[in-house]
């Protein structure tokens, strides 16, 4: 060990005040950490829903409760069209992310395996990559991961902002929406997703008829 590892000496009071002070320095990095994720946009989130929020975070709407999805449009990562109204028919999973977000890093995998388990029961997944001005570090991110689907790009949150009031929450990244076979919000979580969290949103819409 070099010497600017060692600790210098020093009586026992001074050495747990040292350790407490590194603890709670430690504490606040990784509070900020997690925090840079939650800060950006300042509106679209606000509003009274009909959404009903478990102990779990994950907020679902009854069908007869569900209002359409807004009009989502653009260019991808890759620089080719997607509109989600191609998508009419499927269940599809709209999760925001960046590359900047350790969270968003954290579940990228459980999306990745969720999306491939359940392509052949008519999910589709989409991306909605925001904040990433340059496109290099949010294209690297889906090759490490190897997404499987497309996102589009969204760098200052426009398209966020389309979902209606109370839906979408532009201060909350990672957030994910499942829309219905009939195009209608019926699930939100504004949090990081296990694969378990994930399945809970997509599974009781893949059976619907």
């Amino acid at each position: 060990m070099s010497a600017a590892c060692r600790a210098p000496h020093s009586t026992n009071r001074s050495r747990s005040r040292s350790r407490a002070a590194l603890l709670g320095a430690g504490a606040a990095v990784a509070a900020l950490t997690l925090s840079a994720c939650g800060s950006g946009g300042t509106s679209g989130g606000s509003g009274n829903t009909n959404f009903v929020t478990g102990s779990d975070g994950i907020a679902t709407l009854g069908k007869g409760e569900r209002t359409d999805g807004p009009k989502i449009e653009g260019e991808t990562l890759e620089g080719e069209r997607l509109n989600l109204d191609d998508y009419k028919g499927k269940v599809v999973v709209l999760n925001v992310w960046g590359s900047w977000c350790p969270p968003c890093r954290a579940e990228a995998p459980n999306f990745v395996k969720v999306a491939g388990a359940t392509k052949d029961e008519g999910v589709q997944f989409v991306g909605i990559n925001t904040r990433d001005n340059d496109k290099g570090p949010a294209l690297a991110f889906e090759k490490d991961y190897k997404v499987p689907y497309p996102s589009l790009h969204d760098p200052m949150g426009k398209l966020m902002l389309r979902f209606p009031k109370g839906t979408l929450n532009p201060n909350y990244i990672p957030s994910t929406i499942v829309i219905d076979r009939d195009g209608k919000v019926a699930a939100r979580s504004q949090q990081p997703l296990n694969e378990k969290k994930l399945r809970k949103m997509i599974d009781p819409l893949i059976a619907e008829k």
